[in-house]
């Protein structure tokens, strides 16, 4: 899976996540969806296995640009 198919997976099942009725999040929940995937990446980022390992290490910054670019992109 690529970096930006990771990005738009993680964006997609928090924003399933955050689809439970009555929630009050209404338009706010694809911004909210983003945030949970960049707090999750940088958790990922952050356990030594990955950090000591190169392609790792870049996979998933590169997957932290997709959601940046993501959350800019649509202002959100």
């Amino acid at each position: 899976m690529t970096a930006k198919e990771k990005a738009e997976e993680l964006i997609s099942s928090y924003r399933f996540a955050l689809s439970i009725p009555n929630a009050p999040l209404g338009e706010h929940k694809d911004s909210v969806a983003v945030q949970c995937a960049l707090i999750s990446v940088k958790e990922i980022q952050e356990i030594k296995s990955v950090s000591k390992d190169d392609i790792l290490s870049n996979y998933w910054e590169e997957v932290e640009f997709h959601l940046r670019h993501f959350k800019n992109k649509n202002n959100v």
